[in-house]
C-alpha cells in the first residue's frame, strides 16, 4: 500500500470518525476483524511503553506486519528530501529496507557516502555505496557532526525519550537535520506502534525545541516535514598575542 492511500484511510480515522466512536469497543470489535489480535497487543503496548523491556520491544517490531511497500514515505515527502539533502555525505537514521537511501542515490548521485542505521538491518537491501550500521537512535556510533545530512522519518513517533533521539541527530549532523513524522492524532486502538502524536505541525516544533532560525516545518499531505540547518561550530579563539618588551 502507498503512503497516501494509508493517509487518506487517516484522514477518515481520525477527523471523521468522533472519538466516542475511535476508542470504544465497537471500533476495536471491527479492528480485530481486520487485523486480528494484533490491535490489542498494539494497546497493550503503548500502555506499558514506560515500563517495556528491550526485548519486548524488538519483538513487537520484528512481528509488526509492513504495511508500506518498501518505504512509509510519500512521494511528495520523498521528492522534497532529496531536494534538500546537502554535502557529500547522507545518514538515513531508521533507514528501514533502504529504500528511501535507494531514491536518494538515483536523484542525487553526486553525494558521495551513504549510511543507513537501523536497530535491525538484516532485511536492507544491498544498495551499491550503502553501508549499514545496526544501532538505537538514542545511542549512534558516530563521531560528532559526521555526517552532512542526518535524515530520520517515521521513526521519532515510535521512540519513547523522543527528545534524546533528536540531540543525537543534531550531534552527528554537520550542516543539515531531516525529520518527517506522520501528523496524527492519538486514540486507544491504532494500527501503529507510535508513542508520539503530533496533530499540528506546532506539536512538533515543541517536541524539536529550540529551533535555530534557519528551519522549516510544514503539513505535506499529513505528513509534518522538519528541516533545519546547523550552527556552524564556533570558531576556536586566536591565541592571546604577549606585547612587546
Amino acid at each position: 500500500m502507498r503512503r497516501e492511500t494509508t493517509n487518506r484511510i487517516r484522514f477518515v480515522l481520525e477527523d471523521i470518525l468522533p472519538p466516542i466512536l475511535r476508542d470504544s469497543a465497537a471500533f476495536h470489535w471491527v479492528a480485530r476483524r481486520a487485523w486480528g489480535e494484533h490491535i490489542t497487543r498494539l494497546a497493550e503496548f503503548r500502555a506499558r511503553a514506560p515500563f517495556l523491556t528491550e526485548a519486548e520491544y524488538e519483538t513487537l517490531y520484528r512481528e509488526h506486519p509492513r504495511v508500506h511497500d518498501g518505504t512509509d514515505n510519500s512521494e511528495a515527502c520523498i521528492a522534497r528530501i532529496a531536494k534538500d539533502v546537502v554535502g557529500e555525505s547522507v545518514c538515513d537514521v531508521g533507514c528501514g529496507t533502504g529504500a528511501l537511501l535507494k531514491r536518494i542515490r538515483a536523484a542525487r548521485p553526486e553525494v558521495g557516502r551513504l549510511t543507513g542505521v537501523d536497530f535491525v538491518v538484516e532485511d536492507a537491501a544491498a544498495i551499491e555505496g550503502v553501508d549499514y550500521v545496526a544501532a538505537r537512535i538514542e545511542d549512534l556510533p558516530f563521531e560528532d557532526g559526521a555526517f552532512d545530512t542526518v535524515i530520520c522519518t517515521h521513526v521519532i513517533e515510535h521512540v519513547l525519550d523522543y527528545r534524546r533521539a533528536i540531540a543525537e541527530l543534531r550531534r552527528i549532523a554537520r550542516r543539515r537535520v531531516i525529520i518527517v513524522v506522520p501528523r496524527e492524532r492519538e486514540y486507544r486502538y491504532s494500527f501503529n506502534p507510535h508513542f508520539n502524536f503530533f496533530p499540528y505541525t506546532h506539536s512538533f516544533l515543541r517536541a524539536v525545541h529550540p529551533s535555530p532560525a534557519a528551519h522549516v516545518c510544514e503539513d505535506i499531505g499529513r505528513d509534518i516535514y522538519y528541516a533545519e540547518d546547523r550552527p556552524a561550530p564556533a570558531a576556536a579563539a586566536e591565541p592571546a598575542r604577549g606585547r612587546a618588551a
